[in-house]
């Protein structure tokens, strides 16, 4: 919308024209989602605790977290909103790649907010059947991923490429494609899920990798620095750096009310929707391997679980004291904000090792 604006002013005044630089508009994306997220957060908040809508808290989980009950959540609304209209007013309109990561980030947070709202506000305690919950997510990633394939420059916007490896590529074909876009969106969108249960634990790692995610993003979209560092170029993907940007402003905006002890929870309305917008823009500027290697506390969480819940079917014992892994070092005697400090770090040197591959070849 700004941009739009500038460019028509820019025909008379010349300084308009520097708005056209996608790394200006980044910078001002993230100080826009800040300030967007400060003015809204208290207010969010004041709000959801006077609707009670407070985050239940399992009896079996840390004792520590029992204090946690009644704290207000669904606060991912807030991150979505200033995502949204921050995107809208700093990126390029006219690119498709923008409005199909807004269509996931919204598509995702439209579930989140479905089941949470049953959970909290209608008080059932399965919120969303999982089966309808699955439904959902699959129909709406299906859709993006075929979108995706049907605009695709074929094969170069479709191989799956393979990083440190200068010339390892993996030919997918539409259909690879698709069913590999799938699995990227919803299993990212579930894995930020499953973090999602420390104060601050998924939100640092999602800005960290959004973060990363512009910078793969910047060189997609540039025909002379993809082709200097082997990356396939893909028109337009430069402008998903001002989407990414706005998550890292909405998420590091988000972590000041959500730091411990947090003031409010972003429930599933607002992890699936950041998981299916990473996995989105990973697929888009061709990293889906390097997102899994950034975001190995996700994966880590997710194949926690998947441990705990086949090993106890299998043989009636559990991995782990609890499940997601956050949880059992928890019951071990670490202290929360331990856990979630230490697990920032590992976020940072995983998403350094992901950065590495640019150049690493």
């Amino acid at each position: 919308m700004l941009l739009t604006l500038s460019q028509w002013l820019g025909h008379d005044i010349r300084a308009f024209n520097v708005f056209g630089y996608i790394t200006l508009r980044a910078v001002l994306a993230v100080l826009t989602a800040l300030v967007i997220s400060f003015l809204l957060g208290p207010r969010m908040i004041r709000k959801l605790t006077e609707m009670k809508v407070g985050q239940p808290v399992r009896d079996d989980g840390p004792q520590t977290h029992l204090v946690k009950a009644g704290t207000p959540t669904m606060g991912g609304a807030l991150i979505l909103i200033a995502i949204a209209a921050t995107t809208l007013l700093w990126a390029d309109l006219g690119n498709r790649y923008v409005w199909i990561a807004l269509a996931t980030l919204l598509g995702f947070g439209a579930i989140g907010w479905v089941d949470d709202w049953r959970k909290v506000v209608a008080k059932n305690p399965r919120g969303l059947a999982s089966r309808w919950k699955y439904f959902w997510q699959s129909a709406i990633a299906l859709v993006i991923a075929g979108w995706l394939a049907w605009t695709a420059q074929l094969p170069a916007q479709t191989d799956l490429i393979v990083p440190f490896f200068k010339h390892a590529v993996i030919p997918l074909g539409a259909a690879g494609f698709i069913l590999l876009t799938y699995f990227v969106i919803v299993g990212s969108s579930n894995a930020v899920n499953l973090t999602d249960g420390a104060d601050g634990l998924a939100i640092l790692p999602t800005v960290m990798v959004a973060g990363a995610l512009a910078i793969f993003a910047y060189v997609a979209g540039h025909a002379v620095f993809s082709k200097y560092l082997g990356m396939p170029f893909i028109p337009g993907a430069g402008e998903l750096v001002v989407f990414c940007a706005a998550m890292v402003g909405a998420g590091l905006a988000f972590l000041w009310f959500n730091a411990y002890p947090a003031e409010v929870f972003m429930g599933d309305v607002g992890a699936l929707a950041l998981g299916a917008a990473l996995g989105v823009v990973a697929v888009i500027v061709r990293q889906e391997i390097v997102l899994f290697i950034m975001g190995g506390v996700f994966v880590a969480e997710t194949v926690s679980v998947m441990l705990q819940v086949g090993s106890f079917k299998l043989r009636g014992k559990r991995v782990f004291l609890m499940a997601p892994i956050h949880h059992h070092f928890e019951k071990k005697g670490w202290k929360e904000t331990q856990v979630v400090v230490r697990f920032w770090i590992i976020s940072m040197m995983l998403v350094l090792i992901g950065l590495a591959s640019l150049k690493l070849r």
